[in-house]
């Protein structure tokens, strides 16, 4: 199941990458490169900074035909998703919980500290959002006030959590995405925000 959501997940994160790349102007390949980048990347970052390989694309090549194919539908019907713009946040959603389960236990098969696991959950569910607007020259979603790194800890210390405490990977996979993507959407529907710093110098 992990696995299928996973894949739908992906398609969400290129088609919606694909958009981002045709605000600046990019062509085809532009289009296929940012659509891989934020699909693909959080976990390629992730396996960079944890030396584990080989990297899911590299081990799964259909996973860059899939999200590259996802990214040029993407350019065809570009009119058509944004009357479903509420639907591609929801995918987005869960996109997030997905990746950031997924990072978790990466890092536990590697036997990392539970700090690290963590951090592997959050980097997966996030740097390749944060790639893709930095290539597309936008601040990332990730330094903004809204709830989305914030909803990947959550999920991943949910997940954590029940494992420790004896419950199976299952229930722990079930709940960890259920309170995850509701504080997710919750966040989205209500506006909730995480406190920001505001600093303007004044000079003399």
């Amino acid at each position: 199941m992990l696995h299928i959501l996973y894949i739908i997940a992906i398609i969400a994160e290129a088609m919606t990458a694909a958009l981002s790349a045709g605000r600046r102007d990019m062509d085809w390949v532009g289009v296929c490169i940012i659509a891989w980048v934020t699909a693909l990347g959080g976990g390629t970052v992730r396996n960079i900074l944890f030396n584990h390989y080989p990297m899911s694309w590299v081990e799964h090549p259909e996973y860059l035909l899939i999200t590259a194919g996802a990214a040029i539908l993407a350019a065809f019907i570009a009119s058509i998703m944004t009357k479903l713009k509420k639907l591609f946040l929801y995918l987005d959603a869960l996109g997030l919980v997905v990746f950031t389960i997924i990072g978790c236990q990466i890092a536990q098969q590697i036997n990392l500290p539970t700090t690290i696991v963590l951090l592997s959950g959050m980097i997966t569910g996030c740097a390749g959002g944060v790639l893709r607007d930095v290539l597309c020259n936008d601040i990332p979603l990730l330094f903004h006030k809204e709830i989305y790194a914030s909803a990947s800890i959550v999920t991943g210390a949910v997940y954590l959590g029940i494992e420790y405490a004896g419950g199976s990977a299952g229930v722990a996979i079930v709940l960890a995405g259920v309170i995850g993507l509701a504080l997710r959407l919750l966040s989205i529907r209500y506006k909730w925000q995480m406190p920001k710093f505001v600093y303007h110098e004044e000079w003399h």
